[in-house]
């Protein structure tokens, strides 16, 4: 019985591994032939125990007289006749999956030596059980004319404890296939299988999802074919037809569901594209009815040849209105001979703003669509010359090759033109300018932080003097307010005044509403200087004129800025806590926007789950909430929690934080405050590109930072604005104008065009998200402006580097 056990353990343990190796067919279509197998298995193993049973019902089989002994045998044999008509039906239902996990199999074994010598010494364990079975084969043929003893013999000879029984073979095929039982080697047949393909993958990246799925696509069809080959003698039409219906049902279910959608690349405004396109749509509308025609005859009870045939012909018609060939040698003339991949290029750089996705991105986009269109073709093309091969309309072997040849080389061409375009492309994705500037919608503004302010000289010492000039105020601050005069009328400043200057003795200054961040719409002086836009005044205008005193004195008004530091109108302070996103549920970076939350900036991010070869499950996205903390909550505190900005520390740094390893993406941001300057960080983790799975998040994650500085490093240059406006009067739209390793003081606007009122340059508060979207291997903060106005700060982001994963078929 232990002998048995084994064989029962050993025929489960091997059929399983058939199915394991059997990789090219699809994962669920694999489903049903294995329960089919382990009920086989089941079975099998019920007759060997039943014939078992036979030998145990025996009651001293030496005893036996020589008829009844004769009639055991001949049930015994019976018994294992049908094990060997079992097996044999394995070998039919399975030979195609067999036959490319042993092709797979010795393409990986011959280019490793130690696999090589496993794979000849089970070669020949397997020849020497094989050789035995068929005798037991021949045995059973001719059990009425067999001696008792020749099966005695037989039976000793293959049980017997020696190096040549069948026991002993089988023992030796299980160390080599699953190692000892009491001992974990690497030299157990599994491991150096694992080692081999990890080997033989190492150094190539993961297949992006298209050209994954047309590997998985070419190697189905190539399975079907070397099927058909095998065993259709064996198998009746019906059966043939719904083998190839039902494999390729599972397959574009799973694979091939999504449309392409008209229109959706429509800055592609070339003739070429036009006719393309069209022909695309074609593909697309047979491809909706094929994928209906496989699964409605998936539920149908009898197959119809003529439809079958309908459907094939229309599929391989090849004339003036249709042909798929012609087809695919205009996807190949226009995107690659014709260089459309780099007119795409071109046009996405004009547009990538509108569209929400970076060049790259675009480009990786436009060929995904085309590939899988292109694949739907051709699996329309194998599935027809397939059924006509069953209802014996002819061969068509080789047309299927010619054409299978034909498609690797279109892809290699495509694929080597198109990396080279990828790599040229920027992965960048920003914002363009709304159509309407919306306070609190589209843009935000840092408030009174430097802000235009008049005030008397005698009001800016504690003295009350009046005897030194305004341009001797560089720091000051407001001492009182003499004998309320203007300043009793206007808000006064709680911070340090800085940088007075003197521009004309009387004025009449339009003050803003109350409960604005502006003091005023606009100044006007008495020698026609005019700081502002002078337009209709609600509140009316203030005359106000400065005066002498003592006759010696004379008490000027001065223009100065304000660092309005104390004031509840300052929106002055940035968040530093970390925002992380959700890696425990495998979510990555997907978009960033500024945010205002209780006076505080924060820079919030979108999270979604990442998905097997960078997709992202789009169901998932959503912005993660920023923290509510307040500014004189317990517990929070400044330079810790957030950073206030003041006249002397004002800078923000302008950098594009990435990684050039593709197996880290983007997992959190955070600011932090070096030499005086607002720094941006990026939190990077590792990630599996095939899975799509994070890789120990906890440990395998740093922040990344450009720590150069404007005294030290690589020095950073500073970007100088040039008597800004407010950047919501510009007529024109922003435009990037920074680039890495620069910075920007924040500062006041123009005197002369915005009395200094605003805090430039303003906060573009919009979503910067790309469609689809995708995983993200950098991010980054720039100015965006045109000049004579302030522009925006905002935050960009850079996409993950799809061209590695771009290759052509590695097979066919």
């Amino acid at each position: 019985m232990k002998l048995l056990r084994r064989l029962q353990l050993l025929a489960a343990l091997t059929l399983s591994l058939v199915l394991f190796l059997s990789a090219p067919a699809p994962a669920n279509a694999l489903v049903d032939d294995a329960l089919d197998v382990f009920h086989i298995v089941k079975e099998v193993t019920l007759t060997v125990l039943k014939a078992w049973n036979i030998v145990q019902e025996s009651p001293g089989i030496q005893n036996l007289d020589f008829p009844l002994a004769r009639e055991k045998q001949r049930k015994v044999l019976t018994r294992l006749k049908e094990v060997s008509k079992q097996i044999a039906q394995i070998e039919d239902q399975h030979a195609e999956q067999i036959a490319v996990a042993v092709d797979s199999v010795n393409n990986y074994v011959e280019s490793y030596l130690k696999l090589l010598g496993r794979r000849t010494e089970m070669a020949d364990i397997i020849n020497r059980i094989s050789s035995r079975f068929q005798q037991m084969q021949k045995y059973e043929a001719y059990q009425e004319k067999l001696e008792t003893s020749t099966l005695l013999d037989f039976a000793k000879w293959t049980v017997s404890p020696n190096a040549y029984s069948v026991h002993h073979l089988m023992e030796r095929l299980s160390l080599i296939m699953f190692g000892a039982e009491d001992k974990i080697t690497s030299s157990n047949m599994f491991d150096l299988l694992i080692q081999s393909y990890e080997g033989y993958e190492m150094g190539r990246p993961p297949l992006s999802k298209i050209d994954a799925v047309r590997e998985e696509c070419i190697s189905l069809e190539k399975s079907l074919w070397q099927n058909l080959n095998r065993i259709s003698l064996n198998r009746s039409i019906e059966q043939l037809a719904r083998k190839v219906i039902g494999t390729h049902r599972l397959f574009i279910n799973e694979n091939m569901s999504s449309t392409w959608t008209e229109g959706k690349y429509h800055i592609l405004n070339h003739y070429e594209w036009s006719i393309l396109e069209r022909d695309l749509l074609l593909i697309e509308s047979m491809f909706g009815f094929f994928m209906r025609f496989v699964n409605d005859r998936g539920n149908s009870v009898d197959l119809e040849e003529r439809a079958i045939m309908d459907l094939a012909d229309s599929v391989l018609r090849n004339d003036k209105i249709f042909s798929m060939d012609r087809i695919f040698q205009d996807i190949e003339l226009i995107m690659v001979k014709q260089a459309l991949y780099y007119r795409a290029l071109v046009a996405s750089k004009e547009e990538r703003c509108h569209d929400q996705q970076s060049t790259q991105q675009f480009l990786y986009s436009l060929y995904s669509d085309i590939a899988l269109t292109e694949l739907k073709g051709y699996t329309m093309m194998e599935f027809s010359w397939m059924m006509l091969r069953i209802y014996g309309k002819g061969n068509f072997t080789q047309e299927s090759e010619l054409m299978r040849e034909g498609y690797h080389q279109r892809t290699e061409r495509t694929v080597r033109l198109l990396r080279e375009v990828m790599n040229r492309a920027d992965r960048i994705v920003w914002r363009c300018d709304p159509q309407m500037y919306k306070l609190g919608q589209t843009y935000e503004e840092v408030t009174r932080l430097i802000q235009g302010y008049i005030e008397n000289e005698v009001d800016m010492n504690h003295n009350r003097e009046c005897w030194r000039t305004c341009e001797d105020y560089e720091y000051s601050k407001s001492e009182g307010c003499f004998k309320d005069k203007f300043c009793a009328r206007q808000e006064r400043c709680t911070g340090h005044i800085h940088n007075c200057r003197y521009v004309d003795s009387d004025m009449f200054i339009c003050q803003s509403g109350r409960g604005n961040v502006r003091r005023y719409e606009y100044v006007q002086y008495e020698n026609g200087i005019t700081f502002g836009e002078e337009t209709k005044c609600t509140r009316g205008t203030t005359q106000v004129d400065s005066w002498w005193r003592y006759l010696f004195w004379h008490c000027t008004y001065c223009f100065c800025y304000c660092d309005d530091i104390y004031s509840t109108k300052t929106d002055r302070y940035f968040n530093l806590r970390e925002t992380l996103s959700d890696v425990a549920a495998n979510k990555v970076v997907t978009g960033l926007r500024f945010t205002k939350q209780n006076r505080v900036f924060h820079l919030q991010i979108q999270e979604g789950e990442l998905s097997p070869r960078g997709v992202i499950n789009k169901t998932t996205l959503e912005w993660k909430p920023v923290e509510n903390y307040t500014l004189y909550e317990k517990g929070v505190h400044n330079n810790r929690d957030y950073y206030t900005l003041s006249y002397g520390a004002r800078s923000i740094d302008l950098d594009d934080i990435l990684t050039d390893d593709h197996t880290f993406v983007v997992t959190g941001v955070r600011f932090r405050v070096m030499g005086a300057h607002l720094n941006l960080e990026a939190r990077l983790t590792e990630f599996n590109f095939e899975t799509g799975k994070l890789v120990r998040p906890e440990s395998n994650s740093f922040w990344k930072s450009n720590d150069n500085t404007d005294v030290s490093g690589d020095r950073r240059a500073k970007i100088v604005l040039n008597e800004p406006d407010m950047p919501t009067r510009t007529k024109a739209k922003s435009i990037p104008d920074s680039r890495h390793n620069q910075y920007i003081e924040f500062g006041p606007s123009s005197m002369r065009k915005d009395a200094g009122q605003s805090t430039v340059p303003f906060i573009d508060i919009q979503d910067v998200v790309s469609y689809p979207s995708v995983p993200l291997a950098g991010i980054g903060i720039y100015h965006k402006g045109r000049p004579g106005y302030g522009g925006f700060l905002a935050p960009k982001l850079l996409t993950y580097d799809f061209t590695p994963h771009i290759q052509p078929p590695r097979s066919l």
